[in-house]
């Protein structure tokens, strides 16, 4: 993990520090140094002490996942450039329930978590804005539990790539069918049945370790409410800051520079 010194978080392509008005910014800047994440980079794991938060930055997403005993996860929240993760509003000990991990590589913004406190004991402005997004997290799992109960695997997979290439900065998810099935909880042959009818209904195209999104509307009709209900709490909560959007990004991946597509079942 490289960093360097950030004196200015507005600087960053974080869409919940970039809501903060000057003054507040100001009162966290001094706290925040500039990280680069690889894929798959574990930034704690459960029982770790939480001392540091990560904001992502542009296309950078992190996951949080439920890991059992015998080491199998699931993906409890999804965290873009809208958000942040770890130690926003917990003091003192502050153990680690879940596996936060990098889904996709880039950069983002780092605070000790003694530093995070400073800065909400400076400004009212920055309690509130942190513990607002800590509700939108709570709800975001909340949601999961009941989309993880009550919808299927289909439902689940339209939502997960929704959420992911909201925050990917691209219609290209880098993804291997083992990862998305321990994301989604489920067995990779279920995956591969689920990808394949969406691939075949002309959604995606799935390719080694590549999921290329073709019909987001479609999408959307296959998912569940689950995406559009969590979507809503964010903008009631947060009305400031913007939800992630491919669109707002550059770097889009042209149909004719990607490779042929490989057999469905091959990561």
């Amino acid at each position: 993990m490289t960093t360097q010194q950030l004196p200015d978080p507005r600087l960053a392509a974080n869409h919940l520090l970039d809501s903060l008005a000057p003054d507040d910014a100001a009162v966290l800047a001094p706290h925040l140094r500039q990280v680069a994440l690889s894929r798959g980079q574990t930034l704690f794991m459960p029982g770790d002490d939480v001392r540091e938060t990560y904001f992502p930055c542009r296309t950078t997403v992190l996951s949080l996942l439920v890991m059992l005993r015998d080491g199998s996860e699931v993906e409890a929240a999804t965290i873009g450039r809208e958000g942040a993760l770890g130690g926003l509003v917990s003091t003192g000990h502050t153990p680690a329930f879940g596996h936060a991990t990098a889904q996709t590589p880039g950069s983002a913004l780092v605070a000790s978590v003694d530093g995070i406190e400073e800065a909400k004991r400076r400004s009212p402005r920055v309690a509130d804005l942190f513990a607002r997004w800590a509700d939108v997290m709570i709800a975001q799992l909340m949601q999961s539990i009941a989309c993880n109960a009550l919808h299927d695997v289909e439902q689940r997979c339209c939502r997960w790539l929704l959420s992911t290439h909201d925050r990917a900065g691209t219609d290209l998810i880098r993804m291997t069918q083992e990862s998305l099935a321990q994301m989604l909880g489920v067995q990779r042959t279920t995956v591969t049945t689920v990808a394949r009818q969406l691939q075949d209904d002309g959604l995606i195209e799935y390719r080694r370790g590549r999921i290329q999104v073709l019909d987001r509307d479609g999408l959307r009709l296959r998912s569940c409410e689950c995406y559009e209900v969590v979507e809503d709490h964010f903008q009631h909560l947060l009305p400031n800051v913007p939800l992630p959007r491919t669109s707002d990004l550059s770097g889009r991946v042209a149909r004719d520079d990607r490779p042929p597509p490989a057999t469905l079942g091959a990561t």
